[in-house]
């Protein structure tokens, strides 16, 4: 089973590393949100995903409706291709805040 590890980090930040699919999205989706309800704004950094699929893409949609509903920023940076791709092809890539 793949693994997805989300990490706060100090002044705003956080990290996500590991693999963004359907068997590991779910081991993140609330430290996650916790993450951005807490903070006043939140960047992402995803340099450490190695991949992604479908379920990558939701989740990075469910955490903007987080950060919305709490009226919080959100950023995401080095988002991996295979993500990026997705949402174009999806025709979500306006959606995603990107840094």
């Amino acid at each position: 089973m793949s693994q997805a590890v989300f990490e706060s980090l100090a002044q705003g930040r956080a990290t996500v590393s590991g693999v963004l699919t359907v068997d590991s999205v779910g081991d993140i989706l609330e430290a996650g949100s916790r993450a951005i309800v807490a903070s006043e704004g939140l960047t992402i950094d995803f340099e450490g995903v190695t991949a992604g699929d479908s379920a990558g893409l939701a989740l990075l949609i469910e955490w903007l409706s987080v950060a919305r509903s709490a009226g919080r920023s959100l950023r995401y940076e080095h988002l991996p291709p295979a993500l990026e791709q997705l949402a174009r092809l999806s025709e979500v890539e306006d959606l995603l805040p990107t840094v």
